[in-house]
């Protein structure tokens, strides 16, 4: 199991990564970032805490048995991927990734996400 550094640090390695957080949608407060100064972590992880609410609250009012494997805001340079953690001790939170749409591939960044997610140990 890794630890919360030592995965974000792994979402870094993703092409054209920008930054990375672990952040608890109950408050929007990060646990952990990592990123290369091109965004401001703390007040992205705030803004897409409201995006993983509404997500959750809109499941919820629709009565779906099912669960978000991940939400992607495309915009026209970036990927913004966020991962709701699937353990009992991660509940609540979630990874959240932004990356450069030129530099890298969308495939591969979710399944190093979902990697990460599967070995975090919160």
């Amino acid at each position: 199991m890794a630890d919360i550094q030592h995965s974000l640090d792994e979402i870094m390695q993703i092409p054209g990564a920008l930054g990375a957080a672990l952040v608890d949608y109950s408050s929007g407060m990060t646990l952990g970032t990592a990123g290369n100064g091109a965004l401001d972590l703390e007040l992205a992880a705030a803004g897409n805490t409201e995006v993983m609410r509404a997500q959750m609250m809109t499941m919820g009012s629709l009565n779906l048995e099912d669960r978000v494997e991940d939400l992607l805001i495309t915009l026209s340079t970036q990927f913004h991927l966020m991962r709701p953690l699937t353990s009992a001790a991660g509940d609540g939170l979630f990874l959240y990734a932004a990356i450069d749409k030129e530099r890298s591939n969308l495939a591969l960044a979710r399944r190093l996400l979902q990697n990460v997610e599967r070995t975090l140990d919160v």
